[in-house]
Order: C-alpha cells, then sequence, then structure tokens
C-alpha cells in the first residue's frame, strides 16, 4: 500500500460552471447543492471520493467574484484561503460562455498560487466538438495548465481521464477517512442546504439570495423516524409572504421536495416542520452570517 495517495483539491469557477454538479457525479451522491441561480454554495463542503489507490478530499468553493454584501466577502475569502491549502486545483469553465471578466478575475486570481492548476472545460454536451479545441488554445495562452481536460459533468464524459489527472498531482499518503465517508459536514447543514436548494429552485429573482435555513432541531422518534424543525430566513416582510405562499402552498412545496432527499440521507422517515421569520439586513450583520455557520 506504499503507493496510495490522498490529498486536497480544490474546485474554483465563476458561479454556475458546473461545480457541485461535477463533484455530485464524481461522488455519485448528492451533498454540494445545484441552482442555476449564483451564489449557490455558501460553505466550502468538503466531499470525499475514495478510490483503490487513492482519496481525494474536494473543497468545493464558493464560486469567487466581486463581493457585494459582507457574505460576498466572507464567500471570496473562504474560497481563496481553500487555494493556499489544497494539493491540486481544478478551475471549472463553462464550454458554451465566452471567456469574461470573471474568467480573467479568477485567473488573477490564481498567479499567486504554486499549486497545479488542471483546466477542467464542463458543458461538451452543449456544445459542437470542433469548438473545443479553440477554447483549449485561448486558455492555454492565458496560462501554463498542469492539464486541461474536455468533461461533461451532466452526462458523465471524460471524468475517468479527470480522475486520473487529478491522482498525478496528489502527495503519497494515508487514508484521512473512512471508505464509506463522503462527507466531513454534519448532517444538520446538509439538511438545511437540500431545503435551502428547494427554495432556490422554486423562487425567483431577489428573494434567493437573502435566504438562510437554520436547523433549529433533528430528533430521533422512538419508532426511529426523524422530526425536524427548521427556520427559513428571508430580510424582507413581503419575502416571506412569498416563501409562505397562498394558504401555505409554497411552503408545502418546499417540504415535499425535499424530504425524499433528507429520507435518503438520514436513511429514515422524516417529518419536516419549516417555518419562515424575517430577520432584517441579515447579509450585511456579521453576527447574523456566523449564526448561520457562515462566517470563520
Amino acid at each position: 500500500m506504499g503507493d496510495f495517495k490522498s490529498g486536497f483539491a480544490a474546485v474554483i469557477g465563476r458561479p454556475n460552471v458546473g461545480k457541485s454538479t461535477l463533484i455530485n457525479r464524481l461522488i455519485g451522491q448528492k451533498i454540494a447543492i445545484t441552482s442555476d441561480k449564483p451564489q449557490t454554495t455558501r460553505s466550502r463542503i468538503q466531499c470525499i471520493l475514495t478510490l483503490d489507490d487513492a482519496q481525494v478530499i474536494f473543497l468545493d468553493t464558493p464560486g469567487i467574484h466581486k463581493p457585494k454584501f459582507k457574505l460576498g466577502e466572507y464567500m471570496l475569502r473562504a474560497a481563496e484561503g481553500t487555494l493556499k491549502e489544497v494539493d491540486v486545483i481544478l478551475f471549472v469553465i463553462d464550454a458554451s460562455e465566452k471567456f469574461g471578466g470573471g474568467e480573467k478575475y479568477i485567473l488573477e486570481r490564481l498567479k499567486a498560487t504554486e499549486r497545479p492548476v488542471i483546466l477542467v472545460v464542463n458543458k461538451l454536451d452543449l456544445i459542437e466538438r470542433e469548438k473545443v479545441l479553440p477554447i483549449i488554445a485561448d486558455y492555454s495562452a492565458r496560462r501554463n495548465f498542469a492539464a486541461i481536460v474536455p468533461i461533461s459533468a451532466a452526462d458523465g464524459t471524460n471524468l475517468e481521464a479527470l480522475i486520473e489527472e487529478l491522482k498525478k498531482h496528489l502527495p503519497e499518503g494515508p487514508k484521512y477517512y473512512p471508505d464509506d465517508m463522503v462527507t466531513d459536514q454534519p448532517e444538520r447543514l446538509i439538511v438545511a442546504e437540500l431545503i435551502r436548494e428547494k427554495l432556490l429552485h422554486l423562487t425567483e429573482d431577489e428573494v434567493p439570495h437573502s435566504i438562510a435555513v437554520d436547523i433549529e432541531e433533528i430528533t430521533t422518534r422512538s419508532n426511529g423516524d426523524h422530526y425536524i424543525r427548521a427556520y427559513i430566513y428571508v430580510e424582507r416582510e413581503s419575502q416571506k409572504g412569498i416563501l409562505i405562499g397562498k394558504k401555505g402552498a409554497m411552503l408545502k412545496k418546499v417540504g415535499e421536495l425535499s424530504r425524499p432527499e433528507i429520507e435518503m440521507l438520514l436513511g429514515s422517515k422524516v417529518y419536516l416542520d419549516l417555518w419562515v421569520k424575517v430577520k432584517k439586513d441579515w447579509r450585511n450583520s456579521v453576527g447574523a452570517i456566523r449564526g448561520f455557520g457562515l462566517g470563520e
């Protein structure tokens, strides 16, 4: 077993390039929440991929973008802090989008790191094959990458090649986690994230960024079922109305969509008790950000 490898890989990229989809596809379980809205991932979720000859711990960093709120500043610090403590960096780009300010910003940030950077050209399923080479040529001219791997996280194309490339840059080392462990995040954090994901999918425009979910209680009942009470925080009364919906319809829908995934996670039936509360302007309050487990 002398040549077993283990290490940490940061997954970075502009919001919505498919970072969480990629990690979920590699791990084979749903851990990182996905949504077509930016700023979905707020904390660095560690996902663990254990292979016969290696163990990769992925840090799913918040999308790197210029911050607008205190919360944005925290997310940026989390993303940049990650780059200093990993063995390899996966820089994920969306093949169907043109090179823009977001990518330029990240390339600037990457100048400071000595770590090997693998460029992952994602969403191959959305473009014609002949467009791939020009993208690779364009990025190669901008930076010397350790490797460039075109993939589709959505349908799994070329993920084996990506894993092989990743393994090359991991140091020899022990397993940090047991074989069957896929994340080190506490259950209540994942439950909160699953609920927040459903809220993001169901609400539009302004509401999503001002949503925080706090799991107040998880209790195991005598029959093995779980009772979960969750508070959904928004910044304004009007948002509270949207989330509850007519006769509670929206909240009911959120419960219906998140329950099956939470039941899979906990391995039991779940009774979900959802409440909506207003906490004015919480995104600019350091205390509130910490209270939701988002601060340092």
